[in-house]
């Protein structure tokens, strides 16, 4: 790859346009004076030594890359409850602006680690100078526990390089299903919160309660 900042230009412009848009639903909910369904939305492209790893790792030929590597454009939806999981994918489905070319659920079938997040691959439209191009992104759509969980894990897993003690492992497991027990005691009150939820943010002023976009691609 002679100029890696030209091959990922279209793929900053698609995860800044997805950012907007999906922040632009969030928004939505919330003049409708409805469940807002997204907690936050991050995003990011895949640093190049990230890309180099992987195509050595995977076996990723330079020619097949565009083809071959899905999440080189990366966008994280954050929601409160597991039901929001599935209503945000329903919505992703429903639009024009984007084909979506698979889908992974590893909320009912989790990963043996215990990692738990819904996968999107889409193929999104990026309008060029030299016209449009057509490239991969993926969404993963997880709650807040899944997402902490997953933070985790992705940092041991470079001390570890994947390969984590058997205690550690056991230990993570464990982690990843109480965090999954949250989520489900989360959902049995679900209406209680939303109620009060409601109630807090009732008279407050259009933006105060929107959360800083900066502060949010911090953490992607």
């Amino acid at each position: 790859m002679e100029d890696w900042n030209h091959f990922l230009l279209p793929y900053q412009q698609a995860v800044d346009e997805l950012k907007v848009k999906l922040r632009g639903m969030r928004k939505q909910f919330r003049d409708l004076n409805q469940h807002e369904p997204i907690e936050f939305v991050t995003g990011r492209v895949k640093p190049v030594d990230s890309i180099k790893e992987k195509m050595t790792r995977r076996k990723v030929q330079e020619d097949r890359l565009e083809q071959d590597m899905q999440d080189i454009a990366g966008l994280r939806i954050m929601c409160q409850f597991v039901e929001d999981i599935y209503q945000v994918v329903d919505l992703l489905r429903k639009r024009t602006d984007m084909t979506i070319l698979e889908e992974r659920d590893y909320i009912s079938n989790e990963k043996p680690s215990g990692y738990r997040s819904y996968h999107i691959v889409i193929e999104y439209p990026v309008q060029m100078v030299g016209g449009e191009k057509k490239i991969l992104a993926e969404i993963q759509v997880r709650t807040l526990a899944m997402n902490f969980w997953a933070t985790i894990e992705h940092s041991l897993n470079y001390k570890y390089q994947g390969d984590f003690p058997e205690n550690l492992s056991q230990r993570l497991q464990r982690a990843a299903e109480a965090a999954f027990s949250l989520d489900k005691e989360m959902s049995e009150i679900r209406e209680e919160i939303q109620e009060a939820q409601s109630l807090f943010s009732y008279g407050k002023g259009p933006g105060n309660d929107e959360p800083d976009s900066t502060k949010e691609d911090q953490n992607s």
